[in-house]
């Protein structure tokens, strides 16, 4: 049994030990990784069946909500119970939550058991991080943590792949096609849960805890309450409507709540001391704004391809393709620059500029933009990504005390996780409100121009359009060309308006500083020093 083990905390794990524990982390990244990317080529098919396109963004902010909210308590969890049971509970809460996802009947079952399977996300992504701070040193993470990027490397192909593959078969095995796309979770979880069992064995150091719910709970409300408000209410009520406005203006009351309650909390979800750490805050807003942008990029490329360019959901998958190598070149890259030279600020700050212009770039896309132009553009925004991912949790990790490592690492992925839920439901936002503007001004220029031949055209047909883009291909080319125009147009606007949004994280970088990362040795005697700690 994993409790009886008795952890040598006095030296530094070998090269073949820390693999193996890597193997098992790696295992449980893929689960959660390949959702998020495989859920973006099929969500064209899936808002059709279900008439959603408007929600079709709460399919991944549910997901991204709760695995936000949760990732701080995980944590504290594991500081209780030891890393691997508690990780392993994320694996089987995931796995419940993809199995009713796959049996969903309508969008909002759809975005209740996304939401459920966020919970389990939350302790897969945040408790690989904080494990891997536990067993590597600052100097030695960047090779290591490299090999995560790899796995979103992997998961990022394969995932829009799979996606598309299942969303383009009308069923397989008697089930809807994109259906599976949940499904197929369900073996790579039991694969996981076996290779953790078998090697997830590390050095346990327990601290009593008393955990916050109270905390908790005005987290995830006051979250909840201002993402509803950004990209429900204000999209489809008014942003100037009462409830549009009560539902933001107590999200943030209850925000205010939730950081006076956290500054006298025994024990807070976020204690409000780390923010005295410089490194600590400028890593979180950079994650934050990060995490923005590269959901917005991961959603918003698909749907392009797709409904612009004409692809297929498989096709889509393809294609973002340039979108992973950027990202799995640079992460690796960076990684074994970091720990061969023990510098780590020039990544952010060159992958920030990076980052920015790929968006800007892909703002000037158009309806006749060739796929090698935005191929480029796709490479561009994912090597700034792969600069900025993992350099940050570096910094993080090495500036912060070995007791503080898993309350700072799962809270640093809190902000990233929080900056991809609210970039995805703003920038949702935007996209489907320029779509309504864009339709209703080109078909309102058309009828001037051509008078009486939209007599032909069913009305409810074209409104339909906002939220179901599957009739395109029923109607007449100048129609499809004037409809193509106006979604492009929306796209180019929400690239516009994420590229100040990203930009901004660049001055932040700059005011990193360049700290000397630990070594194994040093590392290995903070470890120790936090044990011993633990026991007094």
């Amino acid at each position: 049994m994993f409790g009886r083990q008795k952890a040598d905390h006095s030296r530094p794990l070998t090269h073949r030990e820390i693999l193996i524990i890597m193997s098992s982390l790696m295992t449980g990244m893929l689960l959660a990784a390949l959702d998020q990317t495989i859920v973006s080529t099929a969500l064209k098919g899936i808002v059709e069946d279900f008439n959603g396109l408007n929600h079709y963004s709460w399919v991944v902010t549910a997901y991204l909500l709760t695995s936000t909210a949760s990732t701080p308590l995980y944590g504290k969890i594991s500081d209780l119970y030891g890393r691997r049971p508690v990780y392993q509970f994320a694996i089987v809460i995931f796995l419940i939550g993809s199995f009713l996802a796959g049996a969903s009947t309508s969008m909002e079952q759809l975005i209740a058991t996304r939401a459920l399977q966020g919970l389990g996300a939350g302790g897969l992504m945040g408790l690989t991080f904080v494990i891997v701070g536990d067993i590597v040193s600052p100097r030695d993470r960047g090779k290591y943590q490299g090999l995560f990027g790899a796995v979103w490397g992997i998961s990022s192909v394969a995932g829009p792949l799979l996606g598309g593959f299942f969303s383009d078969n009308e069923t397989i095995f008697g089930i809807t096609g994109w259906r599976w796309i949940f499904y197929i979770n369900l073996p790579f979880g039991l694969i996981a849960m076996v290779v953790t069992a078998m090697v997830l064995h590390i050095p346990k150091v327990k601290r009593e805890h008393k955990i916050d719910y109270f905390g908790a709970l005005l987290l995830v409300v006051a979250v909840t309450m201002v993402l509803i408000g950004l990209s429900v209410l204000g999209p489809e009520d008014g942003w100037t409507e009462p409830r549009t406005l009560a539902v933001i203006i107590t999200g943030l009351i209850v925000t205010f709540f939730f950081v006076a309650w956290e500054k006298k909390a025994v024990e807070p979800i976020i204690p409000m001391e780390l923010f005295k750490n410089r490194t600590f805050t400028l890593t979180s807003i950079i994650g934050f704004i990060v995490g923005a942008g590269m959901f917005g990029a991961i959603i918003m490329l698909p749907l392009y391809l797709q409904i612009i360019q004409g692809n297929s959901a498989t096709s889509s998958g393809l294609k973002l393709i340039p979108l992973m190598l950027g990202i799995l070149t640079f992460t690796v890259t960076s990684g074994r620059m970091i720990t061969k030279t023990g510098k780590y600020k020039i990544y952010p700050v060159v992958g920030t500029v990076i980052m920015s212009l790929g968006i800007f770039l892909m703002s000037t896309a158009k309806v006749d933009t060739r796929y090698l132009q935005i191929a480029i553009f796709a490479v561009i925004i994912g090597g700034g990504l792969g600069l900025c991912m993992q350099t940050i949790v570096i910094a993080l990790q090495n500036a912060v005390d070995f007791k503080d490592l898993g309350i700072a690492t799962s809270s640093n992925t809190f902000f990233r996780t929080l900056g991809g839920a609210f970039g995805t439901a703003v920038f949702g936002t935007v996209f489907s409100n320029q779509v309504s503007k864009n339709l209703k001004e080109n078909f309102t220029t058309f009828a001037e121009v051509n008078p009486g031949e939209l007599a032909t055209i069913d009305t409810g047909l074209i409104e339909s359009l906002r939220t179901n883009t599957e009739s395109i291909a029923t109607l007449p080319e100048n129609i499809q060309l004037i409809i193509l125009e106006a979604f492009s147009s929306s796209f180019h606007t929400v690239f516009l308006f994420a590229f100040p949004v990203v930009a901004i994280a660049f001055f932040f970088a700059l005011a990193l500083e360049e700290k000397p990362l630990q070594d194994s040795a040093s590392h290995a005697s903070a470890r120790q020093d936090a044990a011993g700690e633990s026991l007094n």
